[in-house]
């Protein structure tokens, strides 16, 4: 298996991390900077993208255990420089014949020092350039990096394989590290011509200084989750039954909470974004009551009814008519909740907030001060 066939492997399988790692990443970029600016994201993705490619490198292709089973090979190579006495005794170089030379560059004694360099260049770049990882740092982390990708080969693959199927070189601790190094100059050279991390942090917070509607959903969703964890734990000690139980905890959760903790609700808090009074000077009670009233009533109760009474009208009248209006009043509800969906989209007032004097504003701008000033 050549080096290119493994990276395709590392291609495939990356959009299956990438799915793991997204709902992470984008709570924690809206929770520091309230946005998530493509930039960002582009060089974070290729940094796992890079991780995972070099991870495969080192252990791909995986022998079979019959095959590590009957290995007697040597499982470590501990002396320093050792590739510079093997690329002169076997890489067939001539110092005197440059028709050797050719050969020499081709040789497996060549060309291996050469890829272990070439692995960790990547990863000193980008310590250096969005990392802000220093000189000794970048040194430190190559190291460390190059010491796990050995570990893993002497291990045998953490233990699945009864010894290392690959050698645990010391030479490439040095040659890894070496190629950290050269990725940390490297990172030098990008800070010249791409934006640096505090433009790219800058332009993130300004982002985040507008309340998105993916921003507004996932602090819903996480209230949402956190609710119903904790409502399971009332039911379980209290033996509440679910319904209308559920439906006025969940209301008395987004009214009360707000009210009592400036607007927001642990959602709110963990996204940097909370509700204020566009009437007021402070968030009065009866706006939450209308908000969370309206909210309720015109994305979940109302649509439940009409779906109940319309299934209840076309099992009892079985009329083909009644049927086509009962899809005729579906799609309008469908066009009624992109209708609300794009004016959220466009950071426009919804009905519920409108009614109750109310909206949403991003904390992100209070959030940078303190932090710029601490």
């Amino acid at each position: 298996m050549n080096y290119l066939s493994i990276i395709k492997i590392a291609l495939i399988v990356f959009p299956f991390i990438a799915f793991l790692v997204t709902l992470p990443y984008i709570l924690k970029e809206y929770h520091k900077y309230g946005s998530v600016y493509w930039y960002r994201a582009l060089i974070i993705y290729s940094f796992i993208l890079y991780l995972l490619a070099a991870y495969f490198l080192v252990i791909l292709p995986l022998p079979s255990r019959s095959e590590v089973m009957a290995m007697t090979s040597p499982t470590t190579q501990l002396i320093p420089f050792n590739f510079v006495t093997e690329f002169i005794k076997n890489s067939g170089l001539v110092l005197n014949n440059f028709n050797t030379y050719i050969t020499a560059l081709k040789s497996t004694q060549f060309i291996v020092p050469i890829f272990n360099i070439i692995l960790t260049i990547p990863f000193g770049a980008y310590l250096h350039y969005y990392f802000k990882c220093n000189f000794k740092k970048t040194i430190a982390l190559a190291f460390l990096l190059s010491l796990f990708f050995e570990l893993t080969q002497l291990t045998g693959l953490y233990f699945i394989y009864p010894r290392g199927y690959r050698l645990f070189d010391i030479d490439d601790l040095i040659l890894n590290t070496f190629g950290g190094l050269i990725g940390y100059f490297l990172g030098n050279i990008l800070l010249k011509f791409l934006p640096n991390r505090e433009n790219i942090d800058k332009t993130a917070l300004e982002l985040g200084k507008k309340v998105s509607i993916i921003r507004r959903s996932l602090a819903y969703c996480l209230d949402l989750f956190l609710t119903n964890i904790i409502f399971g734990i009332i039911y379980i000690i209290f033996e509440f039954k679910f319904g209308m139980n559920y439906l006025f905890f969940l209301i008395s959760y987004f009214i009360f909470l707000p009210y009592f903790f400036n607007g927001q609700t642990i959602g709110c808090k963990f996204l940097k974004i909370k509700i204020v009074s566009t009437k007021y000077n402070k968030l009065h009670l009866s706006q939450m009551i209308v908000r969370t009233g309206l909210f309720y009533l015109g994305y979940v109760i109302f649509p439940i009814l009409l779906l109940i009474i319309c299934s209840n009208i076309i099992s009892y009248f079985n009329n083909t008519l009644l049927v086509f209006s009962v899809l005729l009043l579906g799609f309008l509800l469908l066009i009624y909740y992109l209708i609300c969906f794009c004016k959220l989209a466009i950071n426009k007032k919804i009905f519920y907030e409108i009614w109750s004097n109310t909206k949403i504003i991003s904390t992100i701008t209070e959030f940078s001060q303190n932090k710029n000033s601490c």
